[in-house]
């Protein structure tokens, strides 16, 4: 019997991996053409329950709504109205029950993302990128995640790397 051929394959996305590439593949689909962000919600099956990338609610045109980041005028700019992928990834849900799930995100929550995460009961948060970090609203998302009893970490991918260019030669 050849052993070689009966054995699964050695290099192979880990669940970390795996879900953090569905979130930053979500995030292709956002229109911000500064900030890009996915997320997705896993249940305790390693079953993806959530979606969500940044964007304008439901009914209002991305062609219609101001997409800069800077204005004199607030209501000029993006900042009233986009809904951010850790809102539309709850509010896109499967499932009616999400407590205890675990959120992967390609960037670290500002504060009203950390109140709705907390709020739907999830208890673990993977990010991609802390480039906020040092930001008052990220500040205040640790220490609300802190208070709640949330585990957050930084992704770390030291093994198999995704390979985008890879998975589109198969598409």
């Amino acid at each position: 019997m050849d052993t070689d051929s009966n054995r699964k394959r050695q290099r192979y996305l880990t669940w970390d991996q795996y879900f953090m590439a569905v979130a930053l593949v979500s995030a292709e689909r956002s229109k911000d053409p500064v900030t890009q962000v996915g997320a997705c919600i896993v249940n305790a099956d390693n079953r993806i329950v959530g979606i969500g990338y940044n964007g304008m609610p439901n009914g209002c045109s991305d062609d219609d709504m101001p997409w800069g980041k800077n204005s004199k005028d607030i209501l000029n700019t993006k900042k009233l109205y986009v809904c951010h992928a850790e809102m539309n990834a709850i509010v896109n849900k499967i499932c009616a029950d999400i407590r205890g799930c675990k959120m992967y995100v390609t960037l670290y929550p500002c504060n009203n993302c950390a109140k709705i995460i907390i709020q739907s009961g999830i208890k673990h948060v993977v990010y991609f990128d802390d480039k906020n970090r040092h930001k008052d609203e990220a500040k205040a998302s640790q220490y609300m995640f802190d208070k709640a009893g949330i585990t957050i970490r930084k992704y770390n991918s030291t093994s198999t790397q995704l390979n985008i260019g890879t998975l589109k030669s198969r598409l």
